[in-house]
């Protein structure tokens, strides 16, 4: 049985939402992590996954300029970087420069793979869709990546940006 009440109430069920952090270079070629919680598979046939990013983020602009991204499944012990990609805007700041997380060069595209997370997915762009207050990017999975050591998802497990493993 349901019972009807606000949005702001019954959205509270959703966790554990599933963290990503998206990364594109921008124009001055310096690559920024922006985390996120609204992504999913599109497509499997090509795979394609798609992420949306508030139209108030830095990360717009550098999606729309390098027109390839990375999706990383950030492990559980990644909770800091994803808390730190997630609060500062890379307009201001070179994110990785100020916190310490390790990367590896992409294979396939311009971009960046999160060392530590659980898996990588070198995306290029394929299209741009208005939502809201958000832009959901849809992109082609070109080449994909896991973790040579078993790892734990991160998740957002609770309202107020509490992270963790899900149980």
């Amino acid at each position: 049985m349901q019972k009807k009440t606000e949005y702001s109430e019954a959205i509270r069920t959703k966790y554990p939402e599933q963290v990503v952090i998206a990364i594109a270079k921008d124009k001055s070629g310096r690559a920024n992590p922006v985390t996120l919680g609204w992504t999913m598979i599109v497509s499997g046939n090509p795979p394609m996954m798609s992420i949306a990013v508030a139209k108030k983020h830095y990360s717009i602009e550098a999606i729309t300029h390098s027109k390839c991204f990375t999706i990383s499944f950030p492990s559980a012990q990644m909770a800091d970087a994803a808390l730190f990609f997630g609060s500062k805007s890379g307009r201001n700041i070179d994110k990785f420069a100020e916190f310490d997380c390790k990367t590896e060069p992409a294979q396939a595209i311009d971009s960046l793979l999160l060392a530590d997370a659980v898996a990588n997915f070198e995306c290029t762009l394929e299209s741009q869709i208005p939502a809201g207050d958000h832009i959901i990017f849809v992109g082609k999975i070109v080449s994909s990546h896991i973790n040579t050591e078993p790892k734990k998802r991160l998740y957002t497990i609770g309202p107020g940006h509490k992270l963790g493993p899900a149980s």
